[in-house]
Protein backbone atom coordinates (compact mmCIF):
# COMPACT_ATOMS: atom_id res chain seq x y z
CA UNK A 1 0.00 0.00 0.00
CA UNK A 2 1.31 3.30 -0.98
CA UNK A 3 -0.30 6.57 -0.80
CA UNK A 4 0.17 9.02 -3.41
CA UNK A 5 0.43 12.92 -2.59
CA UNK A 6 -2.96 13.98 -3.33
CA UNK A 7 -4.47 10.51 -1.79
CA UNK A 8 -6.41 11.24 1.53
CA UNK A 9 -4.27 10.02 4.56
CA UNK A 10 -7.74 9.28 6.67
CA UNK A 11 -11.40 9.64 5.23
CA UNK A 12 -14.68 8.31 7.42
CA UNK A 13 -18.00 9.29 6.41
CA UNK A 14 -20.47 7.93 8.56
CA UNK A 15 -18.40 6.11 11.22
CA UNK A 16 -20.09 4.99 13.74
CA UNK A 17 -17.90 3.17 17.17
CA UNK A 18 -19.50 1.81 20.03
CA UNK A 19 -16.88 1.29 23.46
CA UNK A 20 -18.39 -0.16 26.84
CA UNK A 21 -22.02 0.28 26.28
CA UNK A 22 -22.08 3.63 24.70
CA UNK A 23 -21.28 6.06 21.15
CA UNK A 24 -17.42 6.90 21.27
CA UNK A 25 -18.03 8.37 17.42
CA UNK A 26 -21.85 9.25 16.10
CA UNK A 27 -22.14 9.19 12.70
CA UNK A 28 -18.75 11.10 11.72
CA UNK A 29 -17.78 12.36 8.30
CA UNK A 30 -13.80 13.56 8.72
CA UNK A 31 -10.94 13.66 5.83
CA UNK A 32 -7.46 14.66 6.86
CA UNK A 33 -4.75 15.03 3.70
CA UNK A 34 -1.19 14.27 3.15
CA UNK A 35 -0.11 17.55 4.23
CA UNK A 36 -1.87 18.91 6.71
CA UNK A 37 -0.76 19.28 10.71
CA UNK A 38 -3.95 18.38 12.57
CA UNK A 39 -5.11 18.89 16.23
CA UNK A 40 -7.97 16.60 17.42
CA UNK A 41 -9.05 18.37 20.57
CA UNK A 42 -11.98 17.67 22.88
CA UNK A 43 -12.38 16.46 27.16
CA UNK A 44 -12.28 13.52 27.89
CA UNK A 45 -14.80 10.76 25.98
CA UNK A 46 -15.10 13.33 23.23
CA UNK A 47 -14.33 10.77 20.89
CA UNK A 48 -10.36 12.24 19.87
CA UNK A 49 -8.94 9.09 20.84
CA UNK A 50 -11.01 6.49 19.58
CA UNK A 51 -10.14 8.36 16.38
CA UNK A 52 -6.56 7.17 16.96
CA UNK A 53 -7.96 3.93 17.65
CA UNK A 54 -9.77 3.09 14.52
CA UNK A 55 -5.86 3.54 12.58
CA UNK A 56 -4.29 0.91 15.14
CA UNK A 57 -7.38 -1.59 14.72
CA UNK A 58 -8.32 -1.28 18.41
CA UNK A 59 -11.50 -0.33 16.98
CA UNK A 60 -13.84 -0.85 14.50
CA UNK A 61 -16.69 0.80 12.75
CA UNK A 62 -20.16 -0.29 13.02
CA UNK A 63 -20.95 -1.86 9.74
CA UNK A 64 -23.51 0.98 7.85
CA UNK A 65 -24.35 0.58 4.03
CA UNK A 66 -22.72 4.37 3.50
CA UNK A 67 -19.81 3.84 5.72
CA UNK A 68 -16.95 4.70 4.30
CA UNK A 69 -13.15 4.21 6.24
CA UNK A 70 -9.78 4.50 4.39
CA UNK A 71 -6.38 5.51 5.11
CA UNK A 72 -3.91 6.09 2.50
CA UNK A 73 -6.94 5.60 0.12
CA UNK A 74 -7.20 1.87 0.71
CA UNK A 75 -9.83 -0.39 3.32
CA UNK A 76 -7.31 -3.02 3.82
CA UNK A 77 -3.62 -2.76 3.58
CA UNK A 78 -0.80 -4.97 4.70
CA UNK A 79 0.13 -3.39 8.33
CA UNK A 80 4.04 -3.61 7.37
CA UNK A 81 3.36 -1.40 4.46
CA UNK A 82 1.47 0.65 7.09
CA UNK A 83 4.48 1.68 8.93
CA UNK A 84 5.68 3.63 6.10
CA UNK A 85 2.89 5.88 5.87
CA UNK A 86 1.85 6.25 10.08
CA UNK A 87 4.27 6.29 13.03
CA UNK A 88 2.38 5.99 16.32
CA UNK A 89 2.96 6.87 19.29
CA UNK A 90 0.02 6.18 22.80
CA UNK A 91 1.43 6.84 25.99
CA UNK A 92 0.29 2.85 26.98
CA UNK A 93 3.23 1.99 25.14
CA UNK A 94 4.94 3.78 27.61
CA UNK A 95 4.08 1.51 30.76
CA UNK A 96 5.22 -1.25 27.66
CA UNK A 97 8.48 -0.04 27.64
CA UNK A 98 8.72 0.62 31.51
CA UNK A 99 11.61 -2.04 31.71
CA UNK A 100 15.46 -2.66 31.96
CA UNK A 101 15.63 -1.61 28.11
CA UNK A 102 18.59 0.66 26.70
CA UNK A 103 16.98 3.91 24.54
CA UNK A 104 18.93 2.60 21.67
CA UNK A 105 17.18 -1.12 21.82
CA UNK A 106 13.91 0.80 22.71
CA UNK A 107 14.62 2.58 19.42
CA UNK A 108 16.11 -0.72 17.23
CA UNK A 109 12.76 -2.35 18.31
CA UNK A 110 11.01 -0.49 15.98
CA UNK A 111 12.11 -1.96 12.92
CA UNK A 112 10.38 -5.45 14.50
CA UNK A 113 7.62 -4.05 16.13
CA UNK A 114 8.74 -5.74 19.05
CA UNK A 115 9.00 -4.41 22.66
CA UNK A 116 12.83 -5.11 22.65
CA UNK A 117 14.99 -6.72 21.32
CA UNK A 118 14.82 -11.16 20.96
CA UNK A 119 17.33 -13.33 19.96
CA UNK A 120 16.08 -13.70 17.05
CA UNK A 121 15.85 -10.33 15.75
CA UNK A 122 18.96 -9.42 13.37
CA UNK A 123 20.30 -5.36 13.82
CA UNK A 124 21.93 -4.70 11.10
CA UNK A 125 24.95 -1.94 11.10
CA UNK A 126 22.53 0.26 9.27
CA UNK A 127 19.85 0.05 11.49
CA UNK A 128 22.03 0.77 14.42
CA UNK A 129 23.06 4.04 12.18
CA UNK A 130 19.72 5.08 11.78
CA UNK A 131 18.78 4.73 15.17
CA UNK A 132 21.62 6.56 16.66
CA UNK A 133 20.98 9.45 13.86
CA UNK A 134 17.27 9.39 14.94
CA UNK A 135 18.60 9.89 18.52
CA UNK A 136 20.64 12.72 17.35
CA UNK A 137 17.65 14.38 15.39
CA UNK A 138 15.40 14.22 18.82
CA UNK A 139 18.24 15.97 20.30
CA UNK A 140 18.78 12.80 23.04
CA UNK A 141 22.24 10.88 22.18
CA UNK A 142 22.94 10.92 25.72
CA UNK A 143 20.08 8.44 26.04
CA UNK A 144 21.58 5.73 24.00
CA UNK A 145 22.63 3.50 26.61
CA UNK A 146 20.35 4.90 29.52
CA UNK A 147 17.48 2.09 31.25
CA UNK A 148 13.93 3.23 30.10
CA UNK A 149 13.19 2.80 33.74
CA UNK A 150 15.96 5.49 34.44
CA UNK A 151 14.93 7.99 32.26
CA UNK A 152 12.30 10.92 33.00
CA UNK A 153 8.40 11.12 31.24
CA UNK A 154 9.51 13.40 28.99
CA UNK A 155 12.92 11.40 28.03
CA UNK A 156 11.06 8.56 27.19
CA UNK A 157 8.29 10.02 25.43
CA UNK A 158 10.83 11.15 23.27
CA UNK A 159 12.61 7.83 22.82
CA UNK A 160 8.82 6.18 21.83
CA UNK A 161 8.56 8.81 18.93
CA UNK A 162 12.52 7.65 17.81
CA UNK A 163 11.04 3.89 17.50
CA UNK A 164 8.35 5.51 15.84
CA UNK A 165 10.51 7.21 13.23
CA UNK A 166 12.34 3.90 11.78
CA UNK A 167 10.69 3.45 9.34
CA UNK A 168 10.17 6.83 8.32
CA UNK A 169 6.97 7.22 8.00
CA UNK A 170 5.36 10.39 6.32
CA UNK A 171 2.92 10.88 9.44
CA UNK A 172 3.48 10.92 13.31
CA UNK A 173 0.34 10.21 15.06
CA UNK A 174 0.23 10.99 19.13
CA UNK A 175 -2.35 10.23 21.37
CA UNK A 176 -2.41 13.01 24.52
CA UNK A 177 1.90 13.32 24.40
CA UNK A 178 2.34 15.75 27.02
CA UNK A 179 0.35 13.79 29.20
CA UNK A 180 2.67 13.43 32.77
CA UNK A 181 4.82 16.03 32.02
CA UNK A 182 5.99 18.58 33.76
CA UNK A 183 6.35 22.31 32.57
CA UNK A 184 10.15 21.91 31.60
CA UNK A 185 9.50 18.61 30.11
CA UNK A 186 6.58 20.43 28.13
CA UNK A 187 8.57 22.64 26.51
CA UNK A 188 11.41 20.30 25.47
CA UNK A 189 8.62 18.06 24.12
CA UNK A 190 7.04 20.96 21.55
CA UNK A 191 10.43 22.12 20.75
CA UNK A 192 10.56 18.59 19.36
CA UNK A 193 7.40 18.47 18.03
CA UNK A 194 8.28 21.15 15.89
CA UNK A 195 11.88 19.76 14.93
CA UNK A 196 10.03 16.85 13.45
CA UNK A 197 7.32 18.81 11.40
CA UNK A 198 9.84 21.52 10.36
CA UNK A 199 11.51 18.13 8.77
CA UNK A 200 8.56 17.83 6.32
CA UNK A 201 6.53 15.00 8.36
CA UNK A 202 2.88 15.71 9.54
CA UNK A 203 1.80 15.29 12.89
CA UNK A 204 -1.81 14.36 13.76
CA UNK A 205 -2.27 14.70 17.32
CA UNK A 206 -5.35 13.62 19.81
CA UNK A 207 -5.11 15.65 22.99
CA UNK A 208 -7.33 18.19 25.33
CA UNK A 209 -3.81 20.52 26.17
CA UNK A 210 -3.85 23.69 24.10
CA UNK A 211 -0.06 24.01 24.65
CA UNK A 212 0.51 20.50 22.52
CA UNK A 213 -0.90 22.61 19.51
CA UNK A 214 2.70 24.15 17.91
CA UNK A 215 2.52 26.56 15.57
CA UNK A 216 3.24 24.12 12.16
CA UNK A 217 -0.38 22.80 13.15
CA UNK A 218 -3.00 24.76 11.24
CA UNK A 219 -5.52 22.70 11.51
CA UNK A 220 -8.09 21.76 14.65
CA UNK A 221 -11.10 19.69 15.00
CA UNK A 222 -12.73 19.70 17.75
CA UNK A 223 -15.11 16.82 19.21
CA UNK A 224 -17.82 16.92 21.59
CA UNK A 225 -19.71 13.89 22.75
CA UNK A 226 -18.31 11.72 19.62
CA UNK A 227 -19.43 14.65 16.93
CA UNK A 228 -17.37 17.28 15.22
CA UNK A 229 -18.24 20.26 16.41
CA UNK A 230 -15.95 22.81 14.80
CA UNK A 231 -13.39 22.00 12.28
CA UNK A 232 -10.87 24.34 10.46
CA UNK A 233 -8.08 26.63 10.68
CA UNK A 234 -6.14 27.15 14.10
CA UNK A 235 -7.14 30.84 14.37
CA UNK A 236 -10.75 30.29 13.43
CA UNK A 237 -11.01 27.73 15.29
CA UNK A 238 -9.55 28.80 19.10
CA UNK A 239 -12.07 31.61 20.29
CA UNK A 240 -13.01 31.74 24.03
CA UNK A 241 -16.76 30.93 23.38
CA UNK A 242 -15.97 27.73 21.38
CA UNK A 243 -13.77 26.64 23.69
CA UNK A 244 -15.63 27.34 26.61
CA UNK A 245 -18.84 25.62 25.20
CA UNK A 246 -16.45 22.28 24.83
CA UNK A 247 -15.25 22.30 27.94
CA UNK A 248 -18.12 23.64 29.35
CA UNK A 249 -16.43 25.92 31.86
CA UNK A 250 -15.71 29.96 31.09
CA UNK A 251 -12.33 30.54 29.20
CA UNK A 252 -9.76 33.53 28.26
CA UNK A 253 -7.33 32.54 25.79
CA UNK A 254 -4.35 34.20 24.99
CA UNK A 255 -2.17 33.83 21.78
CA UNK A 256 1.84 34.24 21.46
CA UNK A 257 4.23 33.44 18.88
CA UNK A 258 1.95 31.02 17.39
CA UNK A 259 1.05 29.13 20.64
CA UNK A 260 -2.37 29.32 22.33
CA UNK A 261 -2.54 29.61 26.10
CA UNK A 262 -5.93 29.59 28.32
CA UNK A 263 -7.15 30.46 31.41
CA UNK A 264 -10.23 30.04 33.53
CA UNK A 265 -12.77 33.41 33.88
CA UNK A 266 -13.87 33.07 37.02
CA UNK A 267 -17.49 34.56 38.26
CA UNK A 268 -18.97 34.20 34.84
Amino acid sequence: MSAEKNTPLLEFKHVTVRRGGRTALNDVSLQINLGENVALMGPNASGKSTVLKLITRECYPVDHPQRVFRIGGESRWNIFELRHLLGIVSTDWQEKFDRELTGLETVLSGFFSSVGIWPADRVTPEMERKAKDILAFLGVPHLERRWMTEMSSGEARRILIGRALVHDPKVLVLDEPSNSLDVKAVREFQETLRRIAQSGKNILMATHHLHDVIPEMQRVVLLQEGKILRDGPKSAVFEAATLSTLFQTPLALDAEEGYYSWRSVPGR
